[in-house]
């Protein structure tokens, strides 16, 4: 009998587990998403109703934020405290053309890194993909950017700028700064979880980010902000677009095209590393 006991296997099943960076995670993620879209939908109406609800001014503010930064600029370049430098079209309308593409990077950082602990108990007690969270929170800056595109559009209407009909690629030419965002989006969010401290950071990054990147003010091509420029990638992904906007064509495409790949990798990297984090997101902000 114990001969026989001796010889018997133990046979453990476990279910089987696709690799970690395997296309069929990413696909299987893709169909997640698209199976949630409803889900998506609502979570940005709730917190687009919800950002305006108790304002004065409510969406004027997408207006009124770029209109008053603008003004401050306009003012230092007069006093002598900042040049701006020459600019191809009159300074406010291509000033609040590079704030409007502005923002769907730094009004998409805001605005996702904080979805996740925004969303409190939520996130542990309720099984979704946890992206939505991160995906309609973007959403959100997205409608502020159609709002100012249409003030810019006004602009260049009060100035007679006329771009040429190859600016009618711009949009997409926005993919690559729109993939960045969101893989950015889902790292803080992460890193926000678990740290409070985030939102100092992201807060006083995105401020240096807009006065080191060529927004305000023309490209410098010389000394150390010239260095910036250069090795800064959302310099590439801002103003390619703008230029194409206001002169139909735009400078270095090889390295527009690089930073774009390198872009398109970064997000698929980063979402993955959220999705394998997203539960252990749960517990942490659900067991509080």
């Amino acid at each position: 009998m114990l001969g026989i006991m001796r010889d018997r296997k133990i046979i453990i099943y476990s279910p089987k587990r696709e690799p970690i960076w395997s296309v069929k995670s990413w696909r299987n993620m893709l169909c997640e998403l698209i199976d949630n879209r409803e889900l998506i939908w609502r979570l940005f109406v709730r917190d687009f109703t919800a950002k305006y609800r108790q304002t004065l001014l409510g969406v004027l503010w997408a207006i009124l934020t770029p209109l008053v930064t603008i003004g401050t600029f306009l003012y230092l370049n007069k006093a002598g405290v900042f040049d701006t430098g020459e600019t191809s079209v009159p300074y406010p309308a291509y000033a609040i053309l590079g704030l409007t593409i502005w923002q769907l990077f730094s009004g998409g950082v805001a605005a996702s890194y904080n979805s996740i602990v925004a969303a409190g108990s939520m996130v542990g007690k309720i099984n979704f993909p946890k992206e939505a969270l991160v995906i309609a929170a973007f959403g959100q800056t997205a409608v502020d950017v159609l709002i100012r595109a249409v003030i810019t559009f006004m602009i260049f209407l009060y100035y007679k700028i006329s771009p040429p009909g190859i600016s009618l690629l711009a949009p997409l030419l926005l993919v690559p700064l729109l993939l960045l965002t969101l893989g950015t989006g889902f790292i803080l969010s992460i890193l926000n979880s678990f740290s409070r401290d985030i939102s100092n950071v992201v807060n006083l990054v995105l401020g240096f980010l807009l006065l080191l990147t060529p927004i305000l003010y023309n490209e410098p091509k010389s000394d150390f902000f010239g260095v910036v420029n250069h090795w800064n990638p959302l310099s590439v992904l801002v103003c390619t677009p703008r230029d194409l906007i206001l002169s139909g064509s735009f400078a270095n495409p090889d390295k527009y095209l690089l930073v774009s790949f390198a872009s398109f990798v970064f997000f698929l990297v980063c979402w993955r590393v959220f999705h394998i984090a997203e539960y252990r997101i749960a517990e942490k902000i659900g067991g509080r």
